[in-house]
């Protein structure tokens, strides 16, 4: 695989779906099984991190599982006679909470800026501390803006996130604006895990008009309407999380992942 942002960054095929997997929530087989599932569903990207509870041990061992197992999807869709290369193509990337969740194994890593944090440590702080290991490891560095809006749960409390309300939308594009000025290549819209409400189409305009980054929306999306009027909004990608976790059986959340994947494509 080349650079995972131009892969990330490629619009021409449209919106397109990715998971987050924790591995807090789930031993490294089940995440990677989790992961099957959504690679044969056509999701093109598997997340790896988003909680506070998790160690570099327990990362590692998640990323190493999950991408021995698209290994056998990438060997099967290579059998596919129509299949293209970038069928082939599932980075699995490091979206950690802070500099003690890594692992040399993943393609890239998201090195966000929680841009509306109150607290340096997560404006500056984590960052400084992963550096070092982000270079020496050799992972791709994923540069993202990320930003938490209402209502933002855990990571809103967690990050100390000045939330962005469902009207201000001219704070997430001056947000966004800012964001491309840094050099950041993506853009993170965030209602947080588990959110009862998904980010404001409205927000997701702003962020879409403000600025040519891809936009990243991910929090309170359990269907494919609702991912449907975030990429009618301007969402370049997907994020689903916890509605991963809601199914045991494999095939079961294949279909549903299918179903919500097959309603944000063109």
């Amino acid at each position: 695989m080349g650079s995972v942002l131009d892969f990330l960054s490629h619009t021409r095929e449209g919106p397109r779906h990715a998971i987050l997997i924790d591995p807090a929530d789930q031993t490294p087989e089940v995440a990677a099984n989790r992961a099957m599932a959504a690679a044969h569903a056509g999701s093109k990207m598997i997340l790896v991190g988003g909680s506070s509870d998790t160690d570099m041990e327990n990362v590692h061992a998640t990323i190493v599982a999950i991408k021995e197992a698209l290994e056998l999807v990438d060997w099967a869709t290579s059998q596919d006679a129509g299949s293209s290369s970038e069928d082939l193509q599932i980075p699995v990337v490091l979206f950690p909470q802070g500099a003690a969740s890594l692992s040399p194994s993943a393609d890239a890593i998201t090195f966000m800026m929680l841009m509306n944090s109150t607290d340096p440590r997560f404006l500056i702080g984590e960052q400084v501390k992963g550096a070092p290991y982000v270079r020496k490891a050799g992972i791709e560095p994923l540069p993202m803006g990320y930003l938490i809006c209402e209502p933002g749960g855990k990571a809103g409390q967690v990050g100390k996130a000045d939330l962005i309300r469902p009207g201000e939308t001219e704070r997430v594009a001056a947000y966004a604006m800012a964001a491309e000025c840094l050099g950041f290549g993506m853009f993170y819209l965030e209602a947080g895990s588990g959110a009862k409400n998904p980010v404001n189409a409205n927000l997701i305009k702003a962020a879409r008009d403000a600025c040519d980054m891809p936009i990243v929306v991910g929090g309170g999306i359990r269907d494919g309407k609702t991912a449907q009027q975030a990429t009618q909004a301007g969402a370049d990608w997907i994020i689903t999380g916890n509605l991963t976790e809601d199914f045991d059986e494999v095939g079961q959340l294949q279909t549903v992942l299918t179903d919500l994947i097959n309603h944000i494509r063109p």
